[in-house]
């Protein structure tokens, strides 16, 4: 059974010469629960591979388990 998480995160790197980085939110559906020490970690990866970033251009400003 899949595990779905709330995410809010922004993307970008964060220098002042890049463009301004992007706030999303959003419903990440995962297959097993993330690990509660790397789920910060977890999530960033997971995004990252998603939207085809490294993953410090990613990050999480808060993150919850949907019940």
């Amino acid at each position: 059974m899949a595990t779905k998480y709330y995410t809010h995160f922004v993307t970008g790197n964060g220098r002042a010469h890049s463009v301004p980085g992007n706030e999303w939110s959003g419903v990440v559906e995962l297959r097993e629960p993330l690990s509660q020490a790397r789920a910060n970690r977890e999530l960033r990866a997971l995004l990252a591979q998603s939207f085809d970033l490294d993953t410090d251009e990613i990050r999480i400003l808060h993150w919850a388990r949907l019940h």
